[in-house]
């Protein structure tokens, strides 16, 4: 490990054994030693409640009087913190090149010496040497989870293993292409079965598993194999934390450097015109066209030939290499659409305008060379003479531009190096770029430019460029705002340039981004850049960016730099001949024209710097516009003499004049200058530009350091610009110019940053002495720290970390900032830097030095100085024989009080060397700050902190105070102050968290981040206490508030400050604590007096060790503070509202870290930490098992009382996660004796608690398989919400990113296939470790218990764990263990199975045979061996196993009833295994055991061909239940197995969303239990049998156990499984409530609460019955309100025919199918078909669309037929009585009707008269709802009604229909109208009117008929009465636009009215005859229809 201490690495490392040993041997041996540890142990100290924080030990004190007793070692150094803990280091900062450059030597001025210093002396770092071994910086970062995942083993998972469906799927396929026949038993043969078992194969045998061993050595040889190739870390498999940053983490800030945009390379390779003539020079430049702005310095390059350079010779001296450059590095920091580099041409001037001068380029062709030979020699010597003569002169020639993002998005989209030809072609479209042919077919390049695209230029692929065509430049047009609008114009498809006759050329670049760190770079100011291997070849020059927009970085480098841009001159108005204007630009230092400085830099191909730049000339123009830039260096230090001097040329071009003429006018110009006018007229305009880290060019600034410097020189008076400042006015001038800073510029204030805090420190720290007073500029200097520093935070906030520190500031602080005294000159502690006279430690310069003036500290000035003595007495001695009295006022500044004592002062000049330390100025300033100062400081308190911290680290460092013992480092009054800030700052927290939360969490963290600075120099019990300080005000609040957002922020701080590297040494590890005086009323110590082994003192410590004690709290403080929020959080008296998750983060990271650092060694010495930090990691692991803490009431019920809910949050998963990892980590690392002394100590509810905890564990990290892993990564990139939150409401979510813990998933959304892999192997290796460490510590809590006398009820806790976790999905790997640990504890406790948990026989059973049938062949093997063994084991004790077979025999029914990819064959192989054990075993040959495992093993194979067959069916749902039911009847006399299938039933309804038949399943097992419970035991209050259960289900009566074959209960194994209990049946009732209550059917519930209220009555359960009226008065609740029964539909039912021999059972069977209610005829006989089609082929099935009677015989025989018909629920009149409600209506069915149309003759439908209807009722073999949801038809019956009655029955539904519309509530004015429309419309067609007509106009012949007749009239009379009201209730709701529709209506309702009325009044006589008793035919009616059954 690289960051191993370095004392660490001397150590010999020792084995933890010894250690251990040895802690022991001393804490052992002497009393009088453990009194020494007692801390505060006297009684009153007990008594303070865990919501209030203790006071901490004094830990100086603590540390004198407790020396630590153990040799050097790795836990020697545990205990002590470092004595190299922290060291001043200073490193040189980086130079990018070859010199540092630096302005010459000479007299500079302070303020220029001030910067160079600033950007040349080394970083002054504070290194906390092991910093990085704090939390902080050990977060489980990916990379480092990935370092310590090497390597993993990859886990065999049956999950995994699993076959997918797909080849499972054709197996099925034959399997349904079979017939289909059930044998009529669910046995098939016994002989075949046993034949198959017979031939297969079984598993390997286990070697030596029925020896006779010893159970000491099994345990013995099971460990080791346990302990053999286990996982080091557990943290390791754990995923990291999801934080992106974890809020301790403090990051470095980035080292100041220059800044540089996104950089570009340009390299110009060639440039080819035409004709060849002569030289051509060229410069780039980018420019912003959207900011109207050149982003750059100009690039001067020629690519002239030797030959062609050599026509300019007699002008030019030789070239500089740097002015040879071709290539060109770019830097532009806003890259935008609106960028182009642009190219420009110039060359010799000559005479002619431009375009005559570029006319030969235009027509000469390459091409005609040979043909136009004369012309171009003419040409050609034309140039040499111009060149000859007016060499030193150009003229601008010609220009082009390219776009650069078209290229570097098309760069980017090409495979190669890009050629790009950029030409104007004829084409439309933007500007762009040809490729060459070998790319253009690839993809057309027709990009237009607008649109934002990424502008990166980071990645693009690099491209060549050939440039074809240059535009002529205009005389008159070169003005940079005609550029801008070429640019502009270029962009559109039709650019006018377009039009224009291009200069053909060939120009060709490169452009691609820049390298790294290029070689032969020289910067702008012509440094070389490392690395320079060879100053002779060409070099790449770095250009200059003038940036878009501000950018705000510190300067850090020397540069002064001046651009002249000459932009216009106007000559117009002047007299004279003044035509080829040029101007010349001199820098001069004084009138004489020899002053000229030659610092002007070259352009190309010429010397590296000249006197003078002369601009090009615009042919015959009085006005010319320029677009030179000249370059100039300027001197460091300016002064009065320094100018620029313009001097204006008219040049004559014709030879005829000898010389040129020198204009008129020269200009100079002081710097800077901007504007000169001739007599108020513009006459010459240039534009100046500086690059200066010297100048501010901000006069707020420029003021100040004017002023400060002032002081330094001593010299007056100041001037500044015009003013000019003496001595007596200074204070004022200097306060006001402190005072208007904050009036400067950011950007200039950011540049100048590092020097401008550096001189507020100095005045803060050293006042300076004005006119013989000290001036105090403390308050005045912090007032304008805290606002510059609020500004840089305001406007710069992308700079911000997540604590909200501005990266500038804080890099000042860890780099820049030092003490102004600390001189590195000096004696100490650092390496050299500068001379004395850069750091003001220096007293002033003065002749005389009184001899009293003792004041400097040792070691801190500059020795070298002769004058100054070295001895002081005390510092604050110095400081009052200074000052006089100790005048030390709150109120004012302590430096304030100027007395004589001062006087003698006034004979020295300069500062008083008062040296205030800056921390305690800062401190005091900050605590006597108010108003809006003390609010600036605030906003930014980090920044203060930081800087305090570093001061008072320096201070310690330079005057070698770390080696003081801490409690002298500091004055009192710097505590004081340092315990005010604190408080107040606490103050404001709890005050404002409301209103700003913002500022609050900052201030919160800053203050964190500062005490755990201060943990590291300051006094530890001083710290502590401030962290009390904080920790009071907070809870106080907390608990008067309740607040979560509080409880975060408290969070948020603890974990800050225990996320110190030495959290360990912090928590004083070293010593036990004794226990209390006063027997505390804890639990543990109670029964430690009872455990096995408590003989010695230390023991009886153990428990005391694991309480959290107030002793405890105060020796182990921030461990008590972790501890004590986990223990309220955990206690449920407490309120729990607190952000889990956050405590979880912090205490695991606390686990985490201790797992790295909490051992100087690092990870390597896992278990040496077991011992020395064991009270720390235990009592994690206590406040975890939730032992009992001194002062509350009773044993804390824990959270793992399901009973204990509370209303407040419960964890989320992920929190839990976090917990029980913590207490896997402890229980895995600690030493298994100190567990073991734990464990005794515990008394048996904490044990089971623990074993409650493992439980948790088992689920918690069980391996959710490869497919979970696929799964989640498709759905995160769906759906990603916030995991249960335990913020409670939405306003208090954290507002900074790195605490969202809902990023359930990495923001990386789709994972690669290897990364799941790699995700599923570490969640596989995770579980696995958990699950071995849980085994682990079963396998300690089984040896600490079995000598005592609670064995019992743990014994059955470890086994539940044991068997929980292999239910769990678990490795091959851990399975082995698991049932070896299991085979041991059966062998060792075999009455615990088989006497008392007889659940957990059962469970343990099924657990086994479903690793029987594991797919992996070593489980199968362990599991067939444990399953042997179980019975081997049974058997010995009763001589036969009973209770095992049956077990078995059930969990083999319900394994196979409810597995989904459960496989007979492996198990099949399970089974012989077990028969060849039995086979091999010899002990038993003699016995009946061989015989009776074959029976069992027969039995069980039976079962399984059963269940083959169930796996047929598995996709024909009813078809499945049908086999279950089945398979169940045959269990009839075995009431264990019936009871088993019919939970397999449940179960599968339960799948299907089949509440009801669910719920019927359940009632039938509770019925079938109360039948054998009334036989065992006879208790009134039970129900008496399955009678009892008739309300519920008429069903029922099947499972009453009436016949002969009845096995009696009280037979051994039988009705042994846990349901035939009480518990059991109020179990099962309980479900089918449930079940009910989800099917909608309320009624019932409250049928099954009938059967259920006696029981709990009889135990006088109140609870249970509160729970169950509550849900009582639910379901009533609901029926109330559903009360119309259309809320709740219970299903529809169909009659479902199968008839045709393909169909095998089925054929001919009739059957009442119930689907889920609103199914439509068409779903149900869609779904048959196509279930049908896809098992015998489409082809062959078909649904008969009638529902007529079926005649066989006409079928085709080859097919199979299905008749689907909707049927109702039919009651007879009678019954009609009961039936009242919906619910009535819809339960308890067994007759259903359905109706067909027919005519005499054979027609279907036919006129009114002749409709018959033939009514079929069908009778059910069981009511519905039932357990299945299909029910055979046992009887049918059918009804024929005549033409009459079937229009008395029309009659009779129409009046109901009307009669409902009217009265339903709230009224329905739609439905009402429908029913009327229907009943008095006109048109309707068979309509009432017709009905009477036909059947009332005459009187029947047939007396028979006289009672229909007479029914039917006055259906008539009802039906007219109804239609009135019904037209009266309609008018009531109708709107006005409705008036005519009811008009209508009534209309029609009259003319009906009249036309039925005579029909309605003939009545028939014979009927009225007074002889007639009519109600004695009351069902006359039914009587005389013409029935005909079919039974």
């Amino acid at each position: 490990m690289a960051e191993r201490r370095a004392f660490a690495q001397k150590i010999s490392r020792t084995v933890a054994a010894e250690v251990r040993k040895q802690i022991a041997g001393q804490y052992g041996g002497s009393p009088q030693l453990l009194k020494n540890l007692s801390v505060g142990g006297n009684a009153t100290s007990n008594a303070i409640p865990l919501t209030e924080a203790v006071e901490p030990v004094d830990f100086e004190e603590y540390l004198i009087t407790h020396p630590p007793l153990i040799e050097s070692g790795p836990l020697r150094d545990l205990i002590e913190f470092p004595p190299d803990d922290i060291e001043v280091l200073y490193t040189p900062r980086e130079c990018r090149t070859l010199g540092q450059d630096v302005p010459e030597e000479g007299e500079n001025d302070s303020h220029v010496r001030d910067c160079t210093r600033s950007y040349t002396e080394d970083w002054a770092i504070v290194n906390r040497k092991y910093h990085k071994l704090g939390t902080a910086f050990n977060p489980n970062t990916l990379d480092k989870q990935k370092e310590r995942q090497r390597g993993l083993p990859k886990q065999v998972f049956e999950s995994d293993e699993l076959p997918d469906h797909s080849s499972y799927q054709d197996d099925q396929d034959d399997l349904k292409r079979r017939s289909m026949s059930i044998d009529d038993t669910p046995r098939g043969s016994w002989a075949c079965s046993i034949f198959d078992l017979k031939n297969s194969q079984p598993d390997a045998l286990l070697p030596h598993l029925l020896d006779r061993v010893p159970n000491e050595e099994i345990d013995r040889h099971n460990e080791d194999q346990r302990k053999s190739n286990r996982h080091r870390e557990l943290f390791a498999l754990h995923p990291a934390l999801d934080e992106d940053e974890p809020i301790e983490r403090h990051c470095v800030p980035d080292v100041p450097k220059e800044h540089f945009g996104q950089r570009l390379l340009v390299k110009c390779l060639s440039l080819k015109f035409e004709i060849e003539i002569e030289p051509i020079f060229a410069s780039l430049a980018l420019y912003d066209i959207k900011e109207k702005k050149r982003i750059s310095e100009n690039f001067y390059f020629d690519l002239n030939s030797e030959q062609t350079k050599a026509m300019l010779r007699p002008h030019i001296p030789s070239a500089a290499i740097s002015t040879l450059a071709r290539s060109a590095v770019f830097s532009i920091t806003y890259p935008s659409q609106d960028v182009f580099l642009v190219i420009k041409l110039e060359k010799v001037l000559q005479q002619g305008d431009i375009g005559e001068c570029a006319e030969p380029y235009m027509v000469f062709k390459e091409s005609d060379a040979a043909k136009n030979k004369e012309k171009l020699e003419k040409l050609r010597s034309q140039s040499e003479q111009f060149c000859q003569r007016l060499g030193r002169y150009r003229m601008p020639f010609a220009w082009t531009a390219i776009h650069l993002m078209n290229i570097v998005n098309s760069a980017g989209s090409l495979e190669r190096d890009t050629e790009l030809e950029m030409g104007l072609s004829e084409r439309k479209g933007s500007w762009s770029e040809r490729r060459n042919s070998s790319i253009v077919g690839r993809r057309s390049m027709e990009r237009t430019t607008s649109g934002d695209e990424s502008c990166s230029l980071t990645s693009f692929r690099p491209a060549t460029l050939t440039v074809t065509n240059f535009f002529k430049q205009e005389g008159d047009r070169l003005s940079d705002e005609d550029l801008y609008k070429f640019l502009a114009d270029m962009r559109r498809p039709s650019s006018v340039l377009r039009r224009l006759r291009p200069i053909t050329a060939q120009l060709k670049i490169d452009i691609s981004p820049a390298p790294e760190n290029p070689h032969y770079c020289l910067t702008p100011d012509l440094l070389q850049v490392m690395p320079y291997p060879d100053s002779r070849v060409r070099p790449t020059k770095e250009i200059l960016e003038f940036p878009a927009r501000d950018i705000y970085v510190p300067n850090t480098t020397y540069r002064n730099l001046l651009y002249v841009n000459p932009q216009s001159l106007n000559f117009a108005n002047r007299q004279g001949s003044a035509r080829n204007i040029t101007v010349k630009v001199q820098f001069m230092n004084g009138e004489d024209p020899s002053n000229a400085m030659p610092v002007i830099f070259g352009k190309s191909s010429c010397a590296e710097y000249s006197k003078e730049a002369y601009t090009a000339v615009v042919y015959h123009n009085r006005s010319p516009d320029f677009h030179d830039e000249v370059k100039i260096k300027l001197p460091a230090s300016l002064t009065d003499h320094h100018h620029i001097l313009f001097t204006f040329y008219h040049v004559s071009c014709q030879q005829k004049q000898n010389t040129p003429l020198e204009t008129p006018v020269g200009y100079t110009v002081p710097l800077p200058g901007m504007k000169w006018v001739d007599n108020h007229r513009g006459v010459f305009n240039v534009e100046v530009v500086t690059a200066s880290t010297i100048h501010t060019q901000d006069q707020f600034l420029d003021k100040f350091f004017a002023l400060v410097h002032a002081l330094d020189e001593h010299m007056f008076p100041v001037r500044i610009g015009d003013m000019r400042i003496m001595e007596n006015n200074l204070e004022a001038e200097l306060k006001s110019s402190i005072a208007a800073l904050n009036s400067s510029q950011l950007e200039p204030v950011v540049r100048f940053l590092h020097l401008l805090l550096d001189k507020l420190v100095l005045l803060m720290v050293r006042p300076p002495v004005i006119a013989g007073q000290i001036v105090n500029l403390g308050q005045a200097s912090f007032e304008v720290m805290a606002s510059i520093v609020n500004r840089l935070h305001k406007y710069l906030d992308t700079s911000q970390d997540m604590h909200g520190r501005n990266s500038l500031l804080s890099s000042y602080i860890h780099y820049v900032f030092r003490l102004p005294n600390m001189d590195p000159n000096s004696p100490s502690p650092g390496p050299g830097g500068l001379g004395g006279s850069v750091h003001y430690a220096t007293m002033a310069r003065s002749s005389v030095r009184p001899a009293s003036l003792n004041l400097n500290r040792s070691r801190s000035l500059s020795n070298s100085n002769p004058d100054i003595s070295g001895t002081p007495t005390s510092p604050d001695d110095e400081v009052r024989s200074i000052i006089g009295s100790k005048a030390m006022e709150r109120s004012g500044n302590r430096m304030s009080s100027h007395t004589e004592s001062a006087s003698f002062l006034q004979t020295l000049t300069g500062r008083l060397p008062t040296k205030k330390l800056f921390h305690e100025e800062l401190a005091l300033q900050w605590v006597v700050s108010s108003g809006s100062v003390r609010e600036g400081a605030l906003q930014q308190a980090w920044f203060f902190f930081e800087l305090m911290v570093k001061s008072i680290i320096h201070h310690l460092y330079f005057t070698d105070r770390l080696q003081f013992p801490r409690k002298n480092r500091f004055p009192e009054r710097f505590m004081d102050d340092i315990t005010a800030l604190v408080s107040t700052i606490a103050g404001d927290i709890i005050s404002r968290f409301q209103k700003d939360l913002e500022l609050v969490e900052r201030l919160n963290t800053s203050l964190a981040f500062f005490l755990n600075d201060l943990l590291s120099v300051m006094d530890r019990g001083f710290v502590f206490s401030l962290i009390k300080t904080y920790w009071k005000q907070v809870s106080t609040k907390l608990y008067a508030l309740q607040n979560p957002t509080l409880e975060s922020l408290r969070l948020d701080f603890l974990r800050i400050i225990c996320s110190h590297e030495h959290y360990v040494t912090l928590n004083l590890p070293f010593s036990l604590l004794t226990p209390p005086a006063s027997p505390s009323p804890s639990v543990s110590s109670a029964t430690s007096q009872s455990s096995g082994f408590s003989t010695h003192v230390q023991d009886q410590k153990i428990a005391n060790m694991f309480e959290l004690s107030v002793p405890f709290r105060e020796q182990h403080y921030l461990a008590g503070l972790v501890l004590t929020e986990l223990a309220v959080i955990l206690d449920p008296e407490a309120d729990g509202s607190v952000p889990w998750c956050v405590l979880f983060n912090l205490s695991f990271t606390i686990t985490e870290s201790h797992n790295q650092w909490g051992r100087p060694g690092g990870p390597g010495t896992e278990e040496q930490e077991a011992e020395g930090n064991s009270m720390i990691s235990q009592t994690v692991a206590m406040a975890i098992a939730g032992t009992s803490v001194p002062q509350m009431s009773r044993p804390s019920s824990f959270l793992l009382n399901p009973q204990a809910t509370r209303q407040h949050g419960s964890f989320s998963a992920e929190s839990s996660r976090s917990l029980l990892i913590c207490l896997l980590w402890v229980l895995k690392n600690a030493d298994e004796m100190v567990l073991q002394k734990w464990f005794t100590d515990l008394s048996v509810s904490q044990l089971n608690r623990l074993l409650d905890l493992l439980y948790l564990c088992a689920s918690c990290f069980e391996y959710k398989g490869k497919k979970a892993f696929e799964r989640m990564n498709s759905l995160c990139s769906t759906e990603r919400s916030p995991s249960g939150s335990a913020f409670g409401s939405q306003e208090n979510l954290r507002w900074r990113k790195d605490m969202t813990h809902w990023r359930q998933t990495s923001e990386k959304m789709d994972k690669t296939r290897a990364e799941l892999e790699h995700e599923a192997i570490i969640d596989g290796n995770l579980a696995t470790e958990a699950n071995l460490i849980i085994l682990d510590t079963l396998e300690i809590i089984v040896q600490t218990v079995s000598v005592t006398e609670s064995k019992e009820s743990i014994l059955g806790g470890v086994l539940k764990v044991l068997l929980h976790s292999m239910a769990c999905n678990q490795s091959a790997l851990y399975l082995q263990h698991c049932f070896a640990t299991q085979r041991a504890l059966v062998s060792k406790f075999p009455e615990l199975l088989f006497e008392e948990e007889t659940e957990q026989c059962a469970d343990l059973c099924l657990r086994l045979l479903r690793n029987c049938s594991s797919s992996i062949s070593t489980i199968r093997a362990h599991a067939s061996a444990s399953l042997y063994l179980l019975m081997r084991q049974n058997f010995e004790i009763g001589n036969n196993f009973a209770r095992v077979k049956m077990q078995v025999t059930m969990s083999l029914s319900s394994l196979v009833g409810t597995s989904q990819n459960f496989n007979e064959e492996f198990l099949r192989r399970s089974l012989k295994t077990i028969l060849t054990y039995a086979e091999e075993d010899l002990e038993l040959r003699e016995t009946t055991f061989s015989d009776q495992v074959q029976d069992l093993v027969f039995n069980l194979h039976m079962i399984l061909s059963d269940t083959v067959k169930m796996k047929e069916h598995q996709e024909d749902p009813e078809m499945l239940i049908d086999l279950m039911y089945r398979i169940a009847k045959g269990y009839q006399t075995s009431p264990d197995l019936r009871l088993t299938w019919l939970q397999n039933m449940a179960g599968k309804h339960s799948e299907r969303t089949n509440h009801a038949e669910a719920a019927q399943c359940l009632v039938h097992s509770a019925a079938l239990v109360a039948e054998y419970l009334s036989m065992l035991e006879d208790r009134k209050y039970l129900p008496v049998g399955c009678v009892t259960f008739q309300n519920i289900s008429s069903n029922v009566l099947e499972e009453s156990a009436v016949s002969d074959d009845v096995v009696s209960p009280d037979e051994e194994g039988i009705c042994s499984g846990k349901y035939f209990t009480e518990a059991g049946l109020v179990g099962l009732l309980e479900q089918a409530a449930a079940s009910f209550s989800m099917a909608g059917m309320y009624e019932a519930v409250n049928e099954v609460y009938k059967v259920l209220i006696p029981i709990h009555e009889a135990n006088r359960d109140a609870k249970k019955l509160a729970t169950i009226h509550g849900k009582l008065q639910e379901a009533f609740g609901k029926i109330v309100l559903q009360s119309t029964g259309w809320e709740r539909m219970f299903g529809t039912y169909f009659r479902v025919g199968f008839y045709g021999s393909k169909l095998g059972d089925l054929d001919e069977q009739e059957f009442v199918y119930k689907e889920p209610a609103i199914t439509k005829l068409a779903e149900i006989s869609h779904r048959l078909e196509s279930f049908y089609g896809e098992r015998f082929g489409e082809d062959q099935v078909e649904v008969i669309k009638d529902s007529n009677p079926v005649d066989k015989c006409k079928l085709d025989p080859n097919k199979a037929f299905i008749q689907i018909t909707y049927v109702e629920p039919y009651f007879d009149t009678y019954e009609m009585k009961d039936r009242i409600t919906y619910f009535d209506k819809n339960y308890n069915l067994r007759r259903f009707v359905y109706c067909t149309p027919f005519t005499l003759d054979g027609r279907a439908h036919g006129d009114l008269h002749e409709q018959f209807k033939r009514k079929t009722i069908l009778t059910t073999s069981h009511a519905f709802p039932y357990i299945k949801t299909r029910i055979n038809i046992i009887h049918k019956e059918e009804i024929i009604s005549t033409p009459i009655e079937v229009a008395i029955e029309d009659m009779q539904k129409k009046t109901q229909e009307l009669a409902f519309a009217t009265h339903q509530d709230p009224s329905d004015a739609k439905m009402l109208q429908m029913v009327l429309q229907g009943s008095v419309g006109t048109t309707v067609n068979q309509g009432p009117l017709e009905v009477a007509q036909v059947f009332l106009s005459e009187i029947p012949s047939d007396p028979k008929l006289y009672r229909h007749h007479n029914k039917l009239r006055l259906c008539f009379k009802d039906f007219t009465k109804r239609c009135e009201d019904a037209l009266r209730k309609n008018k009531s709701l109708i709107g006005p636009d409705q008036k005519e529709y009811q008009r209508e209506l009534e209309r029609n309702y009259h003319r009906l009215k009249e036309a039925l009325q005579p029909l309605i009044n003939r009545k028939i006589p014979q009927l009225y005859k007074p002889v007639l008793q009519v109600n004695s035919h009351r069902d006359s009616f039914s009587r005389m229809s013409l029935r005909k059954l079919d039974v």
